[in-house]
């Protein structure tokens, strides 16, 4: 019998015990009295691993969601990691297409929460794919971690919690390969755990600024007195069509209105470039649809617009998470004012926002564009990890890692990304001179 398939007790005689208990997340309960987080395994898959930490899977979100909700503002993990945003996604996405949540969760001895892994299998024509659920639409995958949980794990203690994690979810569904994309290097300002596993780097990187506290002191920073000043002539040019103005919407229906201007906006955008439109996939407009007017992620959600006169030159979408600004979807009208940089003018001014709310980083999310670039102060490099689990996903393994590695490298050759983007410059110009004005923005890819 081998270690990932070892029973309870073999498991249990084989470990020492967790080094860190100071670190478990102690949860509440819905009614305010603690409630052990082992009784979020009660009649539930489960096994022990490493530390005598109890692993537990979960065919629902909703099984933990008191304890995920209470957890997630001190985890280390991401705003896509939240309770609200894995739970939108499984109900307007994943049930569409027959995803199977997978949720794993480890608890110490005492049962305290020390970790989630929110996975799903996937059940493709041939073969079946172990992955983060709603990874698709989170710009970074991960675990939800208690506060030093990283810091007590050693590479070796991780493989085997891995290990006997998929032991675990093997004896419970079946599936050929394991596919982690978008894996970021640090959660919490330490080094992502998981990274213990075997990895190669994803096609794409994201960027991230440092705000700092002053707009001004940034901008300036940023940007030399000469672009400054080009910059202050467009926002005067702008401002001829009509009163200029950054809006936070929070009215229900205007929240809505404004999302149904952004993704109209997003939607002839790619039409202009040649490109599948996002949200005419199955649950994916109904997701952020959702997302945006869900009482959990009230705290979370920032929806924004720029309006020039009566026009909405400009519309976003960010979530606010744990001091952290991310730009999600972002669009602007191309059309007359296009010439005068309405994206730009909202972009600068959703920063200043993000200042005054005391966010202290802009997260640009996932993708390589030259602008990210020029604002960001470093690059997050995120990794895939890939492995066969039967000999149905061998081939699988090596055509998917193929295939990233060609990416990569095609995304990551300056000269072959510049030419991709003036290729779609031109076209986009062509197909806007034959079939008249669209609309443009930018959007978290998370590819």
């Amino acid at each position: 019998m081998s270690e990932i398939d070892g029973s309870l007790e073999e498991v249990a005689a084989r470990t020492a015990p967790w080094p860190h208990p100071r670190f478990a997340l102690r949860l509440p309960a819905m009614g305010g009295t603690p409630e052990p987080a082992a009784r979020l395994g009660a009649g539930k898959p489960r096994r022990l691993s490493v530390g005598g930490i109890a692993l537990t899977v979960h065919a629902d979100p909703m099984e933990v969601a008191a304890a995920w909700q209470a957890s997630q503002a001190e985890a280390d993990c991401t705003v896509f990691q939240t309770a609200a945003w894995i739970a939108n996604f499984h109900r307007h996405v994943g049930l569409r297409r027959k995803a199977r949540p997978a949720i794993v969760t480890g608890e110490d001895a005492d049962g305290a929460l020390l970790f989630i892994l929110p996975l799903a299998i996937d059940e493709g024509r041939v073969v079946r794919r172990l992955t983060w659920l709603g990874a698709e639409l989170c710009d970074y995958c991960a675990p939800l971690l208690a506060p030093g949980f990283a810091e007590g794990m050693t590479d070796a203690r991780l493989v085997q919690l891995w290990r006997d994690a998929i032991g675990l979810l093997r004896a419970w569904r079946r599936f050929d390969v394991v596919d982690l994309p978008k894996m970021p290097e640090t959660l919490g300002g330490r080094r992502n755990p998981l990274l213990a596993l075997p990895a190669q780097l994803h096609p794409s990187g994201a960027h991230l600024a440092e705000l700092g506290p002053d707009w001004e002191i940034f901008h300036a920073a940023k940007r030399s007195s000469a672009t400054r000043k080009r910059e202050r002539k467009k926002l005067r040019q702008l401002q001829d069509h009509g009163e200029v103005r950054f809006i936070e919407v929070r009215d229900p229906r205007d929240v809505e209105q404004t999302l149904a201007t952004l993704f109209a906006q997003k939607a002839r955008w790619f039409a202009a470039m040649g490109i599948g439109n996002l949200f005419a996939r199955p649950g994916y407009r109904d997701f952020f649809e959702n997302v945006a007017a869900d009482p959990g992620m009230r705290d979370i959600v920032h929806v924004t617009r720029l309006d020039v006169g009566s026009v909405t030159a400009a519309a976003s979408l960010g979530l606010m998470f744990q001091s952290r600004y991310y730009l999600v979807l972002s669009s602007y009208q191309d059309g007359p004012l296009a010439r005068y940089g309405p994206g730009r003018v909202h972009l600068h001014r959703l920063m200043e926002c993000a200042i005054g709310r005391g966010m202290r980083q802009f997260d640009f999310t996932v993708g390589d564009e030259a602008y990210k670039r020029e604002w960001s102060d470093c690059e997050i490099r995120l990794f895939d990890h890939l492995a066969a689990i039967t000999v149905l996903g061998w081939p699988a393994v090596a055509l998917i890692a193929t295939y990233r590695r060609a990416k990569r490298a095609f995304k990551q050759n300056p000269r072959l990304f510049e030419a991709l983007g003036r290729a779609r410059s031109l076209t986009r110009l062509w197909r806007r001179r034959t079939q008249g004005t669209a609309a443009g923005g930018e959007v978290s890819s998370g590819s």
